[in-house]
C-alpha cells in the first residue's frame, strides 16, 4: 500500500475538505476522499484508511455541536441506517461499487436539480411525510456508507426536506455519522479490511482532522440560512456528479 507525493497531497486535500464539509457545510462533499485515494489505492484499502479518519472527525464534530442535533430525526434515521450497515456488509464484494455509485449519483443529481429549479425557498421546502421515507433514506445511507463511505446523499436528501435551521441540520448529520461510522467498525474488522499499513496511513492523516473541523465550524457561523441551503443542495448535486463519473469510469 503506497502512494507517491501527488497521491499524498491530493488525498490530504480531500481529507481536509471532508472535515470542512462534515463539520460545517452539510456533509454532501464528505465522500470525496475515498474516490481520490482509490486512484492510488484499491477501493477496499481506501475504505480502510478513511474509516478511522472519519471517526476522528465525527468525535471532534460532536464536541463542537454537542446538544444541538435534532434528536427526533436521529431516532428516525439511526435504526434504519444500522439495518443498512448489516445489509451492506452482507453484500460487500457481491454488489459492485460501480452499481452503487451509479444509482446513488443519479438520485442525488435528480433531487438536487429538482430543488434548485423550484421556486419554493430551499430552507422551507417540505418533504414526504410518514415513516417510509426516513427509513428508505436511513437504510440507503447505511448501505452506501458501508460500501463506499458515500452515505451522505441519502441522509442529506431526507434532512433537506425537514425545515431545520443550519446549525441543527449540521449537528444532526455529525451525530448521525458518529453512530454510523462507529457501527461500521466491527464489520470492517470482521471482513479483514484493516492492515498495519492502512492504520499507519490513517494516522498520518489525523493531524488534518482538527484543522478541517475548525474551518467548517467557522464557515458555518458566517453563512446565512439561504446561502447555506443553496450550497448544501448544490454540493449534493456535485457529489452526485462525482459518483456518476466514478461509476462510468472503466
Amino acid at each position: 500500500m503506497t502512494m507517491d507525493l501527488t497521491g499524498w497531497l491530493v488525498s490530504g486535500l480531500a481529507v481536509l475538505l471532508t472535515g470542512i464539509s462534515k463539520s460545517g457545510m452539510g456533509g454532501a462533499l464528505g465522500g470525496l476522499a475515498v474516490p481520490f485515494m482509490a486512484i492510488w489505492l484499491g477501493p477496499g484499502e481506501a475504505l480502510a484508511v478513511m474509516l478511522p479518519v472519519l471517526i476522528a472527525m465525527d468525535l471532534a464534530g460532536i464536541r463542537a455541536w454537542r446538544g444541538k442535533a435534532a434528536r427526533e430525526e436521529l431516532w428516525r434515521l439511526v435504526p434504519a441506517a444500522l439495518v443498512g450497515i448489516v445489509l451492506g456488509s452482507l453484500v460487500f464484494g457481491m454488489l459492485s461499487e460501480r452499481t452503487v455509485k451509479g444509482v446513488l449519483g443519479t438520485i442525488a443529481v435528480v433531487f438536487a436539480g429538482h430543488r434548485l429549479l423550484r421556486r419554493v425557498p430551499l430552507e422551507a421546502s417540505p418533504g414526504p411525510s410518514g415513516r417510509i421515507f426516513p427509513w428508505l433514506c436511513g437504510v440507503g445511507s447505511g448501505v452506501t456508507s458501508t460500501l463506499a463511505h458515500a452515505g451522505g446523499p441519502p441522509v442529506l436528501i431526507y434532512l433537506l426536506t425537514r425545515r431545520l435551521s443550519r446549525v441543527p441540520h449540521v449537528a444532526t448529520l455529525v451525530y448521525f455519522f458518529t453512530f454510523i461510522n462507529l457501527a461500521k467498525l466491527p464489520f470492517y474488522i470482521g471482513i479483514g479490511l484493516f492492515s498495519r499499513d492502512s492504520l499507519l496511513m490513517s494516522l498520518a492523516f489525523l493531524p488534518l482532522v482538527p484543522v478541517g473541523v475548525w474551518l467548517g465550524t467557522r464557515l458555518l457561523a458566517k453563512i446565512p440560512e439561504r446561502p447555506f441551503f443553496l450550497f448544501a443542495t448544490a454540493a449534493l448535486g456535485i457529489s452526485g456528479i462525482v459518483l456518476l463519473r466514478d461509476a462510468l469510469m472503466v
